[in-house]
């Protein structure tokens, strides 16, 4: 029981786990957002601009990660299609920065736009909950950047 002179003490300790509470999501939502060891990297061929990458989630997995390096004011586009010969798509896609900023969509075009930030960028393939009947989801993955000096002109600011 608090007593009445006891007010001081008992904001203090609502500040404190207030204080905990906000602190344990902060550094849930950056960890999040630092590349895993487990993510799967994203391999670009000596000279090329675009790597293209299948997938397929089992029935009890709802995502997968990958990595990939890239440059400040680098001009990027990534696309999720189906997979033939998978009951179900994975088509959603969250293209998570260095700088803690993410955007995505479900299918089709998930990003296409002048990169934020370098550094190492995590991209999320997850299937849609709302429209899954927990069969196996496929999904194929392309992934374009362009070199800084073919970004340019792309990337200018308006």
């Amino acid at each position: 029981m608090i007593l009445p002179n006891d007010k001081n003490a008992a904001l203090a300790a609502q500040y404190i786990r207030a204080l905990v509470i906000s602190t344990t999501f902060v550094s849930i939502g950056i960890s999040s957002a630092v590349a895993k060891n487990s993510d799967t990297p994203i391999q670009f061929a000596k000279g090329a601009i675009t790597s293209t990458t299948t997938g397929k989630l089992s029935p009890n997995e709802n995502e997968h990660w990958y990595r990939f390096d890239a440059a400040i004011q680098q001009y990027a586009v990534i696309n999720i299609s189906p997979l033939a010969g998978t009951p179900e798509t994975a088509n959603v896609g969250v293209l998570h920065m260095p700088n803690g900023t993410q955007d995505g969509t479900k299918g089709g075009i998930i990003y296409q736009g002048c990169l934020p930030t370098t550094g190492k960028y995590r991209l999320r393939i997850a299937r849609n909950l709302m429209a899954t009947q927990g069969k196996t989801a496929g999904y194929k993955v392309e992934v374009m950047i362009l070199p800084k000096y073919a970004s340019e002109s792309l990337c200018k600011p308006a």
